[in-house]
Protein backbone atom coordinates (compact mmCIF):
# COMPACT_ATOMS: atom_id res chain seq x y z
CA UNK A 1 0.00 0.00 0.00
CA UNK A 2 1.27 3.19 -0.91
CA UNK A 3 0.76 6.71 0.11
CA UNK A 4 -1.06 7.59 -3.10
CA UNK A 5 -3.67 5.05 -2.50
CA UNK A 6 -4.44 6.20 1.12
CA UNK A 7 -6.63 9.68 0.60
CA UNK A 8 -6.71 12.14 3.44
CA UNK A 9 -10.04 12.28 5.85
CA UNK A 10 -12.13 14.85 5.54
CA UNK A 11 -13.94 16.34 8.22
CA UNK A 12 -17.86 15.18 8.16
CA UNK A 13 -19.49 18.46 7.72
CA UNK A 14 -22.64 16.93 9.60
CA UNK A 15 -20.18 15.92 12.71
CA UNK A 16 -18.84 19.36 12.42
CA UNK A 17 -22.42 20.97 12.33
CA UNK A 18 -23.53 18.73 14.82
CA UNK A 19 -20.90 19.66 17.45
CA UNK A 20 -21.04 23.85 16.99
CA UNK A 21 -24.82 23.52 16.77
CA UNK A 22 -24.86 26.23 19.30
CA UNK A 23 -23.73 28.81 16.50
CA UNK A 24 -27.14 28.88 14.98
CA UNK A 25 -28.37 30.19 18.68
CA UNK A 26 -25.12 33.14 17.87
CA UNK A 27 -26.55 33.47 14.50
CA UNK A 28 -30.24 33.72 15.93
CA UNK A 29 -29.03 36.50 18.14
CA UNK A 30 -26.95 38.41 15.59
CA UNK A 31 -29.36 38.77 13.39
CA UNK A 32 -31.88 39.53 16.29
CA UNK A 33 -29.62 42.72 17.29
CA UNK A 34 -29.16 43.83 13.62
CA UNK A 35 -33.11 43.89 13.81
CA UNK A 36 -32.92 45.71 16.63
CA UNK A 37 -30.55 48.50 16.09
CA UNK A 38 -31.93 49.12 12.79
CA UNK A 39 -35.15 49.73 14.01
CA UNK A 40 -33.60 51.77 17.00
CA UNK A 41 -31.60 53.61 14.81
CA UNK A 42 -34.44 54.67 12.03
CA UNK A 43 -37.06 55.62 14.90
CA UNK A 44 -38.97 58.28 14.29
CA UNK A 45 -38.16 60.75 17.90
CA UNK A 46 -40.29 63.34 17.70
CA UNK A 47 -42.70 62.70 20.24
CA UNK A 48 -41.31 64.80 23.63
CA UNK A 49 -37.38 63.90 24.15
CA UNK A 50 -36.46 64.82 27.46
CA UNK A 51 -32.50 65.21 28.51
CA UNK A 52 -29.90 63.10 26.99
CA UNK A 53 -31.85 59.77 27.23
CA UNK A 54 -34.16 59.53 24.81
CA UNK A 55 -36.27 56.68 23.03
CA UNK A 56 -33.70 55.42 21.04
CA UNK A 57 -30.90 54.83 24.30
CA UNK A 58 -32.48 51.60 25.61
CA UNK A 59 -33.05 49.56 22.29
CA UNK A 60 -29.55 50.68 21.20
CA UNK A 61 -28.26 49.30 24.26
CA UNK A 62 -29.87 45.75 23.92
CA UNK A 63 -28.87 45.61 20.14
CA UNK A 64 -25.51 46.08 21.26
CA UNK A 65 -25.60 43.49 23.68
CA UNK A 66 -27.01 40.95 21.65
CA UNK A 67 -24.05 41.64 19.22
CA UNK A 68 -21.71 40.92 22.44
CA UNK A 69 -23.54 37.81 23.40
CA UNK A 70 -23.62 36.70 19.71
CA UNK A 71 -19.58 36.88 19.63
CA UNK A 72 -18.53 35.90 22.87
CA UNK A 73 -20.65 32.85 22.20
CA UNK A 74 -19.48 32.01 19.25
CA UNK A 75 -15.75 32.49 20.33
CA UNK A 76 -16.83 30.00 23.27
CA UNK A 77 -18.30 27.68 20.75
CA UNK A 78 -15.34 27.52 18.50
CA UNK A 79 -13.38 27.47 21.81
CA UNK A 80 -14.84 23.70 21.99
CA UNK A 81 -17.19 24.70 24.78
CA UNK A 82 -20.55 23.35 25.19
CA UNK A 83 -23.34 24.13 27.04
CA UNK A 84 -24.74 21.54 29.52
CA UNK A 85 -27.65 19.64 29.32
CA UNK A 86 -30.64 20.52 31.29
CA UNK A 87 -31.44 18.08 33.98
CA UNK A 88 -34.85 18.48 34.05
CA UNK A 89 -37.45 20.38 36.04
CA UNK A 90 -39.67 19.06 38.82
CA UNK A 91 -42.55 18.15 36.17
CA UNK A 92 -44.60 15.38 35.73
CA UNK A 93 -44.39 15.41 31.40
CA UNK A 94 -47.22 12.21 31.47
CA UNK A 95 -49.96 14.61 32.59
CA UNK A 96 -51.38 17.22 30.18
CA UNK A 97 -51.10 20.84 29.29
CA UNK A 98 -52.86 23.24 31.43
CA UNK A 99 -55.03 24.80 29.20
CA UNK A 100 -57.27 26.74 31.19
CA UNK A 101 -54.44 28.44 32.48
CA UNK A 102 -52.96 28.79 28.78
CA UNK A 103 -56.40 30.36 27.70
CA UNK A 104 -56.75 32.72 30.37
CA UNK A 105 -53.55 34.18 30.02
CA UNK A 106 -54.42 34.32 26.23
CA UNK A 107 -57.67 36.03 26.64
CA UNK A 108 -56.67 38.66 29.38
CA UNK A 109 -53.56 39.76 26.70
CA UNK A 110 -55.96 39.97 23.89
CA UNK A 111 -58.72 41.89 26.34
CA UNK A 112 -55.77 44.40 27.19
CA UNK A 113 -54.50 45.11 23.31
CA UNK A 114 -58.58 45.60 22.47
CA UNK A 115 -58.88 47.91 25.48
CA UNK A 116 -56.27 49.89 26.21
CA UNK A 117 -57.39 52.56 23.65
CA UNK A 118 -60.67 53.55 25.28
CA UNK A 119 -60.04 52.55 28.87
CA UNK A 120 -56.19 53.61 28.63
CA UNK A 121 -52.68 51.87 30.24
CA UNK A 122 -53.41 52.74 33.78
CA UNK A 123 -56.74 50.75 33.70
CA UNK A 124 -55.89 48.43 31.18
CA UNK A 125 -52.63 47.23 32.82
CA UNK A 126 -54.33 46.87 36.48
CA UNK A 127 -56.82 44.45 34.66
CA UNK A 128 -53.43 42.68 32.92
CA UNK A 129 -51.90 42.47 35.81
CA UNK A 130 -54.38 41.08 37.60
CA UNK A 131 -55.64 39.02 34.91
CA UNK A 132 -52.43 37.36 34.58
CA UNK A 133 -51.99 36.77 38.49
CA UNK A 134 -55.48 35.03 38.72
CA UNK A 135 -54.56 32.95 35.50
CA UNK A 136 -51.56 32.01 37.07
CA UNK A 137 -53.12 30.69 40.31
CA UNK A 138 -53.22 33.64 43.09
CA UNK A 139 -56.74 33.90 44.62
CA UNK A 140 -56.46 36.80 46.97
CA UNK A 141 -59.23 38.90 45.39
CA UNK A 142 -58.65 41.35 47.98
CA UNK A 143 -55.36 42.01 47.80
CA UNK A 144 -54.24 41.12 44.07
CA UNK A 145 -56.79 43.94 42.65
CA UNK A 146 -54.64 46.70 44.52
CA UNK A 147 -51.34 45.59 43.30
CA UNK A 148 -51.97 45.25 39.66
CA UNK A 149 -53.54 48.55 40.19
CA UNK A 150 -50.34 50.02 41.94
CA UNK A 151 -48.33 48.43 39.40
CA UNK A 152 -50.19 50.06 36.76
CA UNK A 153 -50.58 53.44 37.88
CA UNK A 154 -46.63 53.37 38.74
CA UNK A 155 -45.34 52.09 35.19
CA UNK A 156 -47.79 54.50 33.82
CA UNK A 157 -46.31 57.46 35.61
CA UNK A 158 -43.04 55.92 34.88
CA UNK A 159 -43.07 55.54 31.30
CA UNK A 160 -45.28 58.60 30.61
CA UNK A 161 -44.06 61.67 32.99
CA UNK A 162 -40.47 60.30 33.64
CA UNK A 163 -39.26 58.60 30.26
CA UNK A 164 -41.41 60.41 27.92
CA UNK A 165 -42.86 57.43 26.41
CA UNK A 166 -46.73 58.16 25.44
CA UNK A 167 -49.03 56.01 26.86
CA UNK A 168 -53.04 55.96 26.64
CA UNK A 169 -54.06 57.63 29.41
CA UNK A 170 -58.02 56.93 28.22
CA UNK A 171 -60.62 58.55 31.44
CA UNK A 172 -57.64 59.03 33.70
CA UNK A 173 -55.81 61.48 31.31
CA UNK A 174 -56.42 64.64 33.02
CA UNK A 175 -55.91 62.83 36.87
CA UNK A 176 -52.36 61.75 36.27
Amino acid sequence: MTTTDVTPERPDRRAWLREHSELGVSVLLLALGALVLTDALTMDVEIAQRGPIGPKTVPVAVGIGLFVVALLLAVDVLRGGRGEAESGEDIDLSEPADRRTVLLLAGVFLAAAVLIEPLGFPVTGALLFWGSAYALGSRHLDRDPLIAAVLSVVTYVIFNNLLGVPLPGGPLMGVL
